[in-house]
């Protein structure tokens, strides 16, 4: 019998965009409960560690982004083919947080000389990237086919508009091609209307 599964996060994309994307791929239903960040005071004290998002499996919460993606993805067999691919998936997922660790400190960094060591860093991950994707004739980040850390790349960079500049042709690949996966795309095209309706 199919788990049912329930999201719970504020009324915006963040952390748990990831998630959405993975579910969407996988033509998943799900409850999505958002949480109005004046509750949050209220309601953070009953989650696992203090954070959104949550995910209920059954009525069982669960936290951690990446941790919860990558149930998901075991769930929807979009781990790897075999343990070598998963380790790979898992692999450039972590990398990408650490990406993303990286281009955080952009924001608070006033220094012109530490910020220009900071891109460059950052720089240096989607070269990596790059290369790894590049090297890649399936032109999907591990394997033949799509896995979850395609997804998760797709879901993270998408809501970036930092680092445009320096992301190689093949990155952009890639995430045109996820986002035009039809249950991506639709995501896609629902998500629009609903930020609408938030903004409104």
């Amino acid at each position: 019998m199919t788990p049912k599964y329930k999201l719970i996060y504020f009324n915006t994309y963040g952390r748990a965009e990831p998630l959405r994307y993975i579910f969407a791929y996988a033509g998943q239903d799900y409850v999505y409960e958002i949480i109005e960040k004046e509750n949050w005071p209220k309601l953070k004290p009953n989650t696992p560690y203090g954070q959104l998002p949550v995910l209920e499996v059954d009525g069982k919460p669960a936290a951690q982004t990446t941790a919860i993606a990558r149930y998901l993805a075991k769930q929807f067999n979009i781990q790897g083919k075999d343990d070598w691919e998963i380790l790979q998936a898992d692999s450039l997922v972590e990398a990408l947080a650490d990406y993303r660790a990286c281009a955080k400190r952009l924001y608070t960094e006033q220094n012109p000389e530490k910020i220009a060591e900071i891109k460059k860093e950052r720089a240096k991950y989607l070269e990596k990237f790059d290369t790894i994707l590049s090297s890649n004739p399936s032109g999907v980040l591990v394997g033949s086919e799509i896995t979850w850390a395609d997804l998760v790349f797709a879901a993270v960079l998408s809501g970036r508009q930092d680092d445009l500049e320096d992301r190689s042709t093949a990155l952009t690949n890639l995430i045109d091609k996820i986002n035009n996966i039809p249950n991506i795309k639709s995501w896609l095209q629902a998500r629009s209307m609903w930020i609408r309706k938030i903004i409104k």
